[in-house]
């Protein structure tokens, strides 16, 4: 994995306009654009939400990011939303997994405390994956989602991430 740049914008597009095609793994039904991924890859740089991009053979498969929740409110800055998509053809070979343990590590190493994921009740791989590293259901909205004539539920998963001690300058000692 590294840090994403203009240049994986195509791929970022075809990866998520097949999830979008697919039609439970996310709320968007319209293809996004190329010009719609270069302009949010250019939001995150330089920012503590970074866009990761995972490379198999050289080839962008797949992709991790950290979103803020809920922007600008201090009580909760050290909450992100993590979120990952990865090529169809790359399923069930653990490089999901690969991506989200390293994208979750990233996040301890930015200060992050706590992880949330925003998901479709009927994207149950993503479910099973989250799980997986332990995360939990912390609340669902009934009904909202409309995919294809469904209502379904949205879904927030949350985990806690360890929290860094501070150094007091007193060896042993940490608060």
């Amino acid at each position: 994995m590294r840090a994403a740049t203009p240049e994986d914008a195509l791929r970022f597009m075809e990866i998520y306009n097949q999830a979008i095609a697919q039609g439970s793994c996310t709320c968007d039904t319209e293809p996004v654009s190329l010009q719609n991924r270069l302009d949010w890859i250019r939001e995150h740089q330089g920012s503590r939400c970074p866009i990761f991009a995972c490379l198999q053979g050289g080839q962008v498969i797949g992709y991790s990011y950290l979103t803020a929740y809920r922007p600008g409110r201090r009580a909760v800055e050290n909450v992100a939303e993590v979120s990952y998509y990865l090529d169809f053809s790359a399923h069930g070979q653990g490089i999901g997994s690969w991506m989200l343990q390293r994208t979750i590590r990233k996040a301890e190493e930015l200060g992050f405390t706590t992880l949330i994921a925003i998901l479709v009740e009927s994207n149950e791989k993503s479910i099973a994956l989250l799980r997986k590293f332990g995360f939990a259901e912390w609340g669902r909205l009934p009904g909202i989602v409309s995919l294809g004539g469904r209502h379904l539920d949205h879904l927030y998963y949350g985990r806690h991430l360890p929290r860094k001690q501070k150094e007091t300058g007193i060896r042993g000692v940490h608060l």
